[in-house]
């Protein structure tokens, strides 16, 4: 080592000094370098490569996975920090992928138990938070090691407050983006190492390695953020759930056995604990005592967590002077950073300000105008803005599995914040011995979570496809509706209706997130309006939401937030000319305040104006507009139950009037095929009856909700005509008989497209010319085909003289040589009615039958049970044509005699 840096310093000295030669006469006010010690030290990349990484890089190569991740253990527990911090950017990248998904690292988004138990169970040993690559982290933690993360891989939203020179709002990035002045110039140092010089190709001085210094503007934002091995570990973490791509054969892996999935859970138990006001201690090495971290000054001040204006000043000074007795204090910066990375890069990815311009009619003409533009090429109306244009093509896709995981955060964080002690949860009885965790409980949900989720659930809600994948969407976002499911309290509820009502207690958490429980339940209206709710899976999408918000007591809480929104302001000296905004936790919460209804009006108002913005519409949901569509939806709910009873008996009686003997491929099949408008006909009878039973649940809980009586519906089906004929069958599309047939109505397009009727669908061409069917042989088809047109070409005269007697014979060949029920049947499209009058068909023959799998099947069973009896191939042919012989005289007679009835 001591060789090689000799050789290195030797190697690098002349061009250090030439360089130091150079920059005077470009640059007179910068600072020259005299010694090599100092330029290596003021340029970090100049320093030699660490032999360590060079190993450990080849070793990744050459070695199996156990046998690495055991080399890394030692060297973990054997290197001082010195030597580490050079491995470990390469670590990182190495594990979680590099952040362009070029580099897939560990893939851990597929890495399975059942599939590789070896490699499971390794990765999380050593990823485990008291594992070792976490006592790496702590390692270099404790001698406050710094790591450069590129902003270009940040959220959106914050990229762009950092381009435009504007500090981004969460404390995971203050005191770490510095802007220079403005117009300022500065140095960008870059390292060259150049075959030739300049100029024309001549050496310098006889060496081949120059450094130039070159004078550029100073870039307006930073590129780099600087991070401790945290922030740095957890930026990684949660950035590749995002930036690594899933590979081709590993979209059907289940998200929650995934190595990834599982980390993310116990990262959370581990670092969001439920027990306890302490963090877990940090577990020993075998070699020695694990160095703890660091002690590090909150991002934010724990004041500044406290939602409520009591006792704010006493906490604050308390925490001030007691951080560091309180051992809590100085781990609390870790459940900080684990939360604010995590939702900054998991939900951050849309402005609040972007969507409050975006509420606006003219943001929204603008976005229809540019959807207009791009879909017609022929209209080219005004351009529109760019901020239409940014909001309308929206860069950043939520996946399931990235929905997956967020509910996964959303579930513990309620989990976190409700383990509170109950002597904790009421503001009158804080005091200065609360700890920094507890108070952290109490703030993470409003202060971190709330504004970043609702933007994140919006986009889901007006972007997603309509189909079933947006159950993951549905259920992060009833989760999180539902804190009382993760309550320490839950498990002690009986099974008796009274325990299932929501409690008084949650009446604060409903108010405090009105528009998470009003705008996103009328945005689940509009797209449950656009959905086929004959299928079971939007069907139990439907009856899920309407069983959340059937809870007893909950209506009736949101009643009274959308009350405590609407009701007029009290004239109050001091607060009459306040501005609705979000909370910025200052000394304003140290001013008097007035009675306890008029703070909850407040804190309502301001959730949604901090939300929605100042000049925001909102629409009540118990109001007339929203319940128009609730009784809409009802309508469609009552028209898919018929729609799917229907199906059902259609499939029942197509089922039972098979006969018997069209198994055995003697009787003609209806090769017409089934409705088929969603997957009911896929998952059978059983879908059927579900479906019916969520659409049925789903309408008494909206009735219940909204006080809908049963009058009103039968009226609002009446209106609609979806009412059922004498019959009990579907009556045909909306439609008006014009001179051409039958033509369609608007009302009659809508029952077609939302498959609530249907015309009965029926081949009524050539039966000869269908395609071929999956239970037919395709090449057999065919040239049984062609042999039956030369028969039909070559006798066409006797078939036809044969069939224009009126004896038996004639009755015998007109049954086998004509189509049963041609002259019978509805030709209910006009052009079809055309070509069937212009292509009279004679009689012909017909062996399309033998290439049937059931066919052959039938008579090769048929010869296998008369080869049990004895009887030879031969034989059993001919037993077979004297049957059919027996069997087609008789279906001759009755078909004379029902022709002779009928005249």
């Amino acid at each position: 080592m001591t060789t090689f840096r000799r050789r290195a310093a030797e190697w690098r000295s002349p061009s250090l000094r030439r360089a130091t030669l150079w920059v005077p006469q470009w640059f007179p006010k910068v600072a020259v370098f005299s010694v090599p010690q100092e330029a290596a030290m003021a340029f970090p990349h100049l320093q030699q490569p660490s032999f360590l990484l060079a190993s450990l890089k080849a070793d990744s190569v050459n070695k199996p996975f156990a046998q690495r991740c055991q080399d890394l253990v030692k060297v973990i527990e054997d290197f001082p920090a010195k030597e580490l911090h050079a491995i470990f950017p390469w670590l990182v990248e190495s594990i979680f992928g590099s952040l362009d998904g070029v580099l897939v690292g560990w893939n851990l988004r597929c890495l399975q138990g059942r599939v590789s138990p070896v490699e499971y169970s390794i990765a999380m040993e050593f990823l485990d938070p008291g594992g070792p690559m976490m006592k790496l982290v702590y390692k270099l933690q404790a001698e406050d090691y710094k790591f450069d993360f590129p902003v270009s891989y940040l959220p959106g939203p914050v990229k762009a407050s950092i381009q435009e020179r504007v500090l981004p709002d969460s404390p995971l990035y203050h005191n770490k983006v510095q802007f220079p002045p403005t117009g300022g110039l500065g140095l960008n140092l870059a390292l060259s190492i150049l075959c030739q010089s300049p100029r024309g190709g001549e050496a310098v001085g006889g060496q081949d390695v120059m450094l130039r210094v070159v004078q550029q503007p100073l870039p307006v934002c930073p590129l780099t953020l600087p991070s401790d091995p945290f922030e740095y570990y957890m930026f990684f973490f949660a950035l590749s759930l995002i930036t690594q791509k899933p590979l081709p054969g590993t979209l059907h892996i289940r998200t929650s056995d995934c190595a990834y999935f599982i980390l993310v859970d116990r990262y959370l138990s581990w670092f969001l604990p439920t027990e306890g006001s302490v963090l877990p201690a940090l577990s020993s090495s075998p070699g020695g005592p694990n160095p703890s971290p660091a002690p590090r000054t909150p991002t934010m001040p724990f004041a500044s967590y406290g939602l409520h204006h009591t006792s704010l000043l006493k906490r604050h000074i308390s925490h001030q002077t007691s951080v560091n007795a309180d051992p809590a204090s100085h781990e609390i910066w870790r459940s900080e950073t684990l939360l604010q990375v995590f939702v900054e890069m998991w939900l951050h990815h849309y402005s609040l300000e972007m969507y409050q311009k975006m509420q606006s009619p003219h943001a929204k003409l603008e976005v229809l105008h540019y959807r207009l533009s791009v879909s017609s090429a022929l209209h080219s109306p005004a351009q529109p803005s760019l901020q239409a244009l940014h909001a309308y093509q929206e860069s950043f896709t939520p996946t399931e599995e990235h929905v997956l995981v967020v509910r996964l955060l959303l579930k513990h964080l309620h989990a976190f914040s409700n383990s509170l002690k109950p002597e904790q949860v009421s503001p009158s009885t804080h005091s200065h011995a609360t700890s920094p965790l507890e108070e952290f409980k109490r703030a993470a949900v409003p202060r971190f979570v709330q504004q970043k989720l609702y933007l994140f659930l919006q986009h889901c809600f007006g972007h997603w496809p309509l189909d079933a994948s947006f159950r993951a969407v549905l259920e992060m976002w009833l989760s999180y509706l539902q804190p009382w499911r993760y309550a320490p309290e839950k498990q002690a509820q009986s099974s008796d209706c009274q325990a299932r009502c929501v409690s008084e207690r949650w009446a604060p958490f409903v108010q405090e997130n009105l528009l998470m429980y009003t705008k996103l339940f009328v945005g689940f209206l509009s797209r449950a309006l656009r959905t086929d709710l004959v299928s079971p899976k939007n069907a139990l999408m439907v009856f899920r939401v309407a069983k959340v918000f059937a809870q007893p007591n909950l209506a009736e809480m949101i009643q009274k937030g959308e009350q405590l929104f609407l009701e007029p302001e009290l004239v109050i000296p001091h607060r009459q000319h306040r501005l609705f905004t979000a909370p910025t936790f200052t000394g304003s919460f140290l001013s008097s305040w007035p009675p306890a209804v008029t703070d909850a009006s407040f804190k309502v108002k301001s959730h949604v104006y901090s939300l929605e913005g100042q000049d925001c519409k909102y629409t009540p949901m118990f109001g007339p507009e929203v319940r128009t569509l609730v009784l809409r939806l009802a309508q469609l709910i009552t028209q898919a139950k018929q729609t799917a009873k229907s199906i059902s008996d259609q499939c029942g009686e197509s089922t039972a009037g098979r006969p018997f003997l069209s198994w055995l491929g003697f009787c003609s099949t209806d090769t017409n095929g089934s409705y088929a408008a969603n997957d009911l006909d896929e998952m059978g009878q059983d879908s059927v009856r579900k479906t019916d039973e969520y659409l049925e649940k789903a309408l008494e809980y909206l009735c219940q909700m909204f006080r809908l009586s049963e009058a009103q519906l039968t009226q609002l089906t009446l209106a609609l005509g979806t009412t059922q004929d004498e019959n009990g069958k579907k009556q045909l599309p909306d439609c008006v008989v014009g001179e051409d047939g039958l033509i369609l109505t608007p009302l009659g397009r809508y029952q077609i497209i939302n498959g609530l009727r249907r015309f009965d669908i029926e081949y009524q061409g050539d039966s000869e010319l269908q395609p071929i069917r999956s239970y037919e042989i395709a090449s057999l088809v065919r040239v049984l085909f062609r042999l039956s047109s030369a028969i039909n070409r070559r006798f066409a005269g006797p078939m036809a003289a044969l069939c224009s007697r009126a004896d038996f014979l004639g009755s015998f060949c007109r049954y086998h040589l004509t189509e049963p029920g041609l002259a019978d049947r509805h030709l209910l499209s006009p052009v079809a009615r055309g070509c069937a009058a212009r292509r009279p068909r004679g009689p012909r023959l017909s062996l399309r039958f033998l290439g049937s799998y059931r066919t052959l099947l039938s008579l090769l069973l048929a010869f296998f049970v008369a080869s049990l009896f004895c009887i030879g191939p031969l034989p059993c042919a001919l037993l077979l044509v004297l049957g059919y012989l027996l069997y087609a005289v008789a279906m001759t007679l009755l078909t004379e005699r029902s022709k002779l009835h009928h005249l």
